[in-house]
């Protein structure tokens, strides 16, 4: 029988180093953890936008467990409504039961949704966005009696059967059959690698044209779909913003045609593009929205923004056992004022547009930077070879395994971050929100050194 561990001396244990955590943890964990090959550390500590790992080094986090920790770590407020929540006596989960703290906020959120929400009404789903993305698949079907559904290339909704079907990277489906049926995948506009080989203004008024055209053309030869789900800047397919005019006009012709639009607002919601919702870039209203990630803030948490008219739910016919987390809903709750009353979205966007500058002006140097891109905290580079023959879009084959030692190299500068794209060709930013200036530095500073630690030369 094992001993009893006492929590609160876990960090005391400093003969452990992160090389005996990790053998442990291949001991116990199954081959499908991913991040401590990337980032191998056990973490210790954690404030605000920095860890500590076991042998005491400490990083710059720009991951932010995705884009989950939009407050970064053990925010003061959010460690007191955690504290909070536990002296009260209330109870840490009650299914779909409510509770004083569920109502604040349920209120709350619903006054972030378009219109302050009076159109909307929330669905309290599984811990996970993956886990909403399935509900509002399956809502879609139920309220429009069809079955198909449109998703976009690049596109990330989720590792669950649903949600893997209308996810665009294709290695996790390998020998998965029996995908679900009736999904087809659309081009979606890239600003670097335009998808049918246009690239600029011209490219997306083609990418518009072709998606109004497959839903209009008889002859197409895909059916009606329940529903068009999407991200407004996608995350994992390397940070690639929707063009305004390309989303309003699927937002136009989805509306024309009784076509639920689902956003999926999990990574680029609740700030993180310098606005509350990345849809309201292009000032449309979606007829779903998936939220995870940040609006739990920190805690496992999904819900569904759903515009009362496409409420078709019968009572019982979706559930899950712990869409009623207290705990998530008092941090969340916290998170959510937080960035509202301290505009942290005006920040975010500032912030985003004075680092991407800078970026571009590294990008001079270091040609091996190909592009850089996105919107707020949400920021791409993509690592090119410049010294091979550029496309007729001036544009340079990815470089995946660069990319992957300049993450290397950054782990072992003491800077967290992750990649996405194809091939993992682009590296990316999700720091907390509450990032400072000087803390940005830190980051461009860091970077400069791991690309030159790479064996990259400046020109």
């Amino acid at each position: 029988m094992t001993d009893k561990v006492r929590i609160d001396t876990l960090n005391a244990s400093s003969f452990k180093t992160n090389e005996t955590y990790l053998a442990r943890q291949a001991e116990m964990e199954s081959n499908v953890r991913s991040y401590p090959r990337k980032l191998p550390l056990a973490i210790t500590k954690a404030d605000g936008v920095w860890i500590t790992d076991a042998d005491n080094k400490e990083y710059l986090d720009c991951l932010a467990g995705a884009g989950t920790l939009a407050l970064g770590h053990n925010h003061p407020d959010v460690l007191k409504s955690i504290q909070s929540v536990i002296t009260s006596g209330l109870p840490l989960h009650t299914l779909d039961l409510t509770t004083p703290l569920k109502d604040a906020f349920s209120e709350y959120l619903l006054s972030m949704l378009p219109g302050q929400g009076k159109e909307y009404c929330l669905q309290f789903t599984g811990p996970s966005g993956a886990d909403a993305v399935e509900a509002a698949l399956k809502l879609a079907k139920k309220v429009t009696g069809r079955s198909g559904i449109i998703s976009f290339s690049g596109a990330y909704h989720g590792m669950t059967h649903g949600a893997l079907s209308v996810t665009g990277n294709l290695s996790p489906k390998e020998a998965v059959d029996g995908m679900m049926p009736e999904v087809q995948f659309m081009p979606y506009p890239h600003e670097y690698r335009c998808p049918l080989g246009i690239g600029g203004e011209a490219g997306v008024k083609a990418l518009t044209y072709y998606f109004e055209n497959l839903i209009n053309d008889v002859e197409s030869g895909v059916r009606k779909p329940a529903a068009v789900i999407l991200e407004a800047v996608q995350g994992e397919g390397g940070v690639n913003p929707a063009p305004v005019e390309w989303l309003q006009r699927i937002r136009k012709v989805t509306e024309e045609h009784g076509i639920l639009l689902i956003l999926d607002e999990v990574q680029a919601g609740f700030a993180r593009t310098g606005k509350f919702f990345a849809f309201e870039h292009a000032g449309i209203q979606p007829d779903i929205v998936v939220m995870s990630k940040a609006v739990g803030g920190g805690l496992p948490l999904a819900v569904l923004g759903i515009k009362k008219q496409f409420d078709a739910w019968s009572p019982g016919h979706h559930t899950g056992t712990f869409r009623g987390n207290q705990l998530a809903m008092a941090t969340g709750l916290t998170t959510l004022q937080i960035l509202k009353e301290q505009n942290i979205a005006d920040k975010v966007a500032a912030q985003g547009e004075w680092l991407k500058a800078k970026l571009v002006e590294l990008q001079k140097r270091y040609p091996v930077i190909g592009h850089v891109r996105g919107l707020g905290m949400m920021i791409g580079i993509e690592i090119v070879k410049p010294h091979e023959a550029a496309d007729h879009m001036g544009c340079f084959p990815g470089d995946g395994e660069l990319s992957a030692l300049i993450q290397k190299k950054c782990f072992e500068a003491g800077l967290i971050l992750e990649r996405g794209g194809r091939n993992g060709n682009v590296v990316r930013l999700l720091p907390s929100l509450l990032i400072s200036d000087q803390e940005l530095n830190v980051f461009l500073d860091k970077f400069e050194q791991a690309l030159l630690a790479a064996g990259v030369r400046p020109v």
